[in-house]
């Protein structure tokens, strides 16, 4: 009776420890593709998509929720079909593996390969569908017709192409069409 362990855990105690599967530190990931499917002894040469660089990723795909943290920031360099290059950067990241869903954090920034620039304390970027979206604050700068919008809450595609700000305000120019 003395050895037996009936107290029930509550609070602090009570959290199991997670410890990540895996951890790198200082690594650049290539993502690339071909464009057809390749078997075993086919040659033929690949496209690269985008380029991940941090100082730390740590791997908890260990967990029945998988997902891989960024805790010391990362960058993203995604290139397009004329291989132009935009740049994300943030403070810290979350890419949830069964999910397809990105959570980026601190100081997030967008640039793209034309100057366009988006700056927010918090984006998510769903893969599966090339989708960006956040509900906090937001500033977007596009210098070919000198616009600095600032608001809160925006989805958009990954290419800029079709942009909807939920709330905002700042300056904005707005192009006439003549008819």
């Amino acid at each position: 009776m003395a050895c037996k362990d009936d107290y029930e855990r509550v609070g602090e105690e009570a959290i199991k420890p997670v410890f990540p599967q895996g951890v790198a530190q200082n690594f650049t990931l290539t993502y690339t593709e071909t464009k057809e499917e390749m078997t075993t002894e086919d040659q033929d040469s690949s496209k690269i998509i985008a380029i991940l660089t941090s100082p730390l990723t740590e791997d908890f795909d260990n967990q029945p929720f998988k997902y891989r943290t960024f805790p010391k920031g990362l960058q993203v360099d995604f290139f397009d079909d004329e291989n132009q290059k935009s740049v994300i950067t943030a403070d810290y990241g979350i890419v949830y593996s069964q999910t397809n869903l990105i959570d980026l954090q601190g100081n997030v920034v967008i640039e793209s390969h034309d100057g366009k620039k988006l700056e927010a304390p918090q984006l998510y970027f769903d893969r599966s569908n090339n989708w960006i979206f956040t509900e906090a604050t937001f500033t977007y700068t596009n210098p070919e017709d000198g616009t600095v919008m600032d608001g809160e809450g925006m989805d958009f595609n990954r290419d800029f192409s079709f942009f909807k700000a939920h709330k905002t305000y700042g300056l904005m120019m707005i192009k006439e069409e003549n008819q």
